[in-house]
């Protein structure tokens, strides 16, 4: 039963990185802001490792020094860079050494307490978040959307000049008005848990993510996030021919990794901490980013893969592109979201696209392994894998796909 009629101006459905992001932008421009949050905090969450270009739109609403604040207390382990493991080779990109001007570090985190501290730093700032409200369905009207809410406690509607689906992989309004389409990319799965490492080796960075590649499958690669407790995220993607649908989600996690010897031996002490994971057709795309009233942002218009961490980076990106669109929008001025929201956001997604389909295909995994890499060239690549790749002065922004292509190709008849 239906209780009562609420209103308000905007409504951010999901608490996660972009929710907390943009319902703070748009708090700060005076406007009221309602977020449905169907979880309650602190949840888990995969997505650990952050990029750099994450700061500069946290910093928008002051979140970066909020996060640098706590970081030590929560446990977030300082990050500057990424490592790379391929049959007896290691290699690493070093983010403070990049082309784009900008912030170099940033940090490792555990979802629950990072998502946590930027949902609380919004609701400081004036934003309503409603902890274990789902909203279960939606009717569009000239002047407002009306969503049907359930809580534990009621049910009710709540209508709103605009909406913002910040849901992450709930894609709650894609699901609801039929707009979720198959990922150009192939099907993969992943396993994941939390680990304590007990990592010993000396030459263990544990400021980087360690990004391993199975000796025989290419197209198999692992994740190690360290924390700053000694723990870590552990995690194995591949299609799904390279599961045993027979095993438990623990074994086939554990069977891959044991297939790499360097992190076989990095981790033969490691004790497991949480439970194994399974998340299968994780990448998605829907057939529009907005409508007249509502946006997407982050993983509810689209999800790459977890190889190069960009996730919470175009998150955040999208809640910064919107936020000053959907302000125009309120205040009735003329706003054009294909061109100051929808396309400068599919620029980055595209570049980031292009280097993950190079990943699976080898070809990047070429580039990073190459042992005379040109510092220059080396620096634009940091700089992309540093999440800045909205930076179109980057040749490999600018043109992604040609000068990939090509640089991998001369890497491979040199190495030959």
């Amino acid at each position: 039963m239906i209780n009562q009629t609420e209103q308000t101006d905007v409504v951010v459905i999901g608490a996660g990185p972009s929710g907390a992001l943009v319902s703070a932008l748009l708090r700060q421009r005076g406007w009221h802001v309602v977020v449905l949050e169907g979880q309650h905090f602190p949840r888990f969450s995969i997505g650990e490792s952050l990029l750099p270009q994450c700061m500069a739109y946290l910093s928008e609403a002051g979140m970066d020094e909020v996060v640098d604040k706590h970081a030590e207390e929560l446990g977030f382990q300082f990050k500057n860079g990424a490592a790379f493991h391929y049959q007896g080779t290691d290699t690493a990109i070093d983010f403070t050494d990049k082309f784009s001007a900008g912030r170099g570090t940033t940090y490792q985190v555990k979802r629950a307490a990072f998502d946590k501290l930027l949902a609380d730093t919004a609701q400081a700032q004036g934003v309503e978040i409603r902890y274990g409200h789902r909203v279960e369905a939606l009717q569009e009207h000239d002047e407002h959307i009306e969503l049907s809410v359930a809580s534990a406690q009621q049910r009710y509607r709540l209508q709103a000049r605009f909406v913002l689906d910040a849901s992450g992989f709930g894609r709650v309004l894609p699901r609801l008005l039929d707009q979720e389409r198959r990922s150009s990319l192939p099907t993969r799965t992943a396993y994941f848990c939390h680990i304590n490492d007990h990592i010993s080796a000396a030459n263990f960075d544990r400021n980087k993510i360690l990004i391993s590649v199975h000796p025989q499958h290419r197209d198999i690669w692992y994740w190690l996030i360290p924390f700053a407790d000694g723990s870590a995220s552990l995690g194995v993607v591949g299609e799904p021919e390279y599961f045993d649908e027979a095993l438990s989600e623990q074994q086939n996690l554990w069977r891959l990794v044991g297939q790499e010897p360097n992190l076989a031996a990095l981790l033969d002490s490691a004790q497991a901490i949480t439970d194994t994971q399974r998340l299968g057709g994780y990448s998605a795309d829907v057939s529009r980013l907005y409508g007249k009233r509502y946006a997407l942002l982050g993983n509810a218009g689209e999800f790459l893969d977890p190889v190069f961490s960009s996730g919470v980076t175009i998150a955040l990106k999208s809640a910064s592109l919107a936020a000053p669109v959907v302000d125009g929008f309120l205040r009735g001025e003329k706003v054009d979201f294909d061109k100051d929201f929808a396309q400068p956001l599919k620029q980055g997604v595209e570049c980031f696209k292009t280097f993950v389909l190079a990943w699976y295909d080898g070809r990047f995994q070429d580039v990073i392994f190459y042992p005379q890499q040109r510092s220059d060239v080396r620096r634009m690549i940091s700089a992309i894998l540093a999440g800045y790749a909205w930076d179109e002065t980057n040749p490999y922004v600018a043109q992604s796909e040609r000068r990939l292509d090509v640089l991998a190709t001369l890497c491979n008849m040199e190495a030959q």
